[in-house]
């Protein structure tokens, strides 16, 4: 292993966060110099595949860096997405992640993963990126997320949904129209109305 190869790959996870061994084989980096890094202890193992510095800060939305690594195709969801944006009480002990229907499913060993399948707008819009420790990750925006628990809320609850609703009315964090917008995307408009409607 040479000392510029190790080098490179430090500078890469403090930029990154956490790295792919194939992510090194792209930049022309043998795959070996992060194994030989991580047997040295100047590494380590967040989850199969994946590695990070020794030391690194850990923020408690390590899971959704590591699903956003395994899983770029995807967007952070549900109860995943309501932790994210610091919307109600909800404190997931696995990652909701919305694939599109038809799409592979990662095999992550950790974090835990709930994947709920959507076509067409409803998994395509109101999508944001953020970068999560070096991570990009998609998340659904705070309307789209409430709008996402109304149409799911047989799987997470009604009184789930009811209270991101009201979280993100009081807070500010999304006007009439971006939820009357994202109600017509997840095809719940009817369903929201009254909530909506009590609002105002």
């Amino acid at each position: 292993m040479s000392a510029d190869s190790a080098t490179k790959t430090l500078q890469l996870l403090s930029k990154r966060g956490v790295l792919r061994p194939c992510e090194l084989a792209e930049l022309g980096i043998p795959r070996a110099v992060v194994w030989r890094l991580w047997r040295q202890g100047r590494v380590e193992r967040s989850g199969r595949g994946l590695y990070r510095a020794s030391g690194a800060s850990v923020t408690e939305h390590r899971s959704l860096a590591e699903v956003g690594k395994r899983a770029p195709q995807g967007v952070l969801c549900l109860l995943s997405a309501l932790q994210f944006h610091g919307i109600g009480t909800q404190a997931p002990g696995e990652v909701w992640l919305a694939l599109a229907r038809g799409a592979w499913k990662p095999r992550i060993e950790w974090p835990p993963l709930r994947v709920v399948r959507l076509t067409g707008t409803a998994f395509t819009a109101l999508a944001e990126r953020h970068v999560v420790e070096g991570v990009t990750v998609q998340v659904y925006s705070p309307a789209k997320t409430v709008a996402d628990c109304f149409r799911f809320r047989n799987r997470i609850g009604l009184d789930v949904a009811m209270e991101a609703l009201r979280d993100v009315w009081h807070s500010h964090r999304c006007t009439m129209d971006q939820l009357w917008e994202a109600a017509r995307v997840c095809r719940v408009a009817t369903v929201m109305r009254p909530y909506l409607e009590s609002l105002t």
